[in-house]
């Protein structure tokens, strides 16, 4: 199984988020980790309405005030540390979380075996 070094813990700020990308089924797939009340949490950038990416490739998931995730072409808002939509057209489904390893100051990611 492969691991993807994300970034370093200590890159990953309050409010902040990072993109990665890995390999499901032999599939390129993007997810993204970010930092919310100082637990780390990882969600594939996926929205559960439409299977689009929540920001248009500026790494822009949190709302302004940095308390929710908004997909930015459906406006679905999700909780950062459940990934639950609570408002939006896919209200009540949640993000695919991702597990990730917080290791030796840096985030990783397992891919599954190819």
């Amino acid at each position: 199984m492969a691991r993807i070094r994300i970034a370093a813990t200590t890159e990953i700020a309050e409010g902040k988020t990072i993109t990665f990308s890995f390999t499901r089924d032999d599939r390129p797939q993007e997810g993204f980790v970010g930092r919310f009340k100082g637990k780390l949490f990882a969600y594939e950038n996926t929205c559960r309405h439409i299977p689009l990416t929540l920001d248009y490739g500026d790494n822009r998931f949190f709302d302004s005030k940095g308390e929710t995730l908004i997909c930015q072409t459906h406006g679905a808002v999700y909780e950062p540390d459940t990934g639950l939509c609570t408002r939006g057209p896919c209200a009540g489904a949640s993000l695919f979380a991702l597990e990730i390893i917080e290791e030796n100051g840096a985030v990783w990611f397992a891919e599954e075996p190819l």
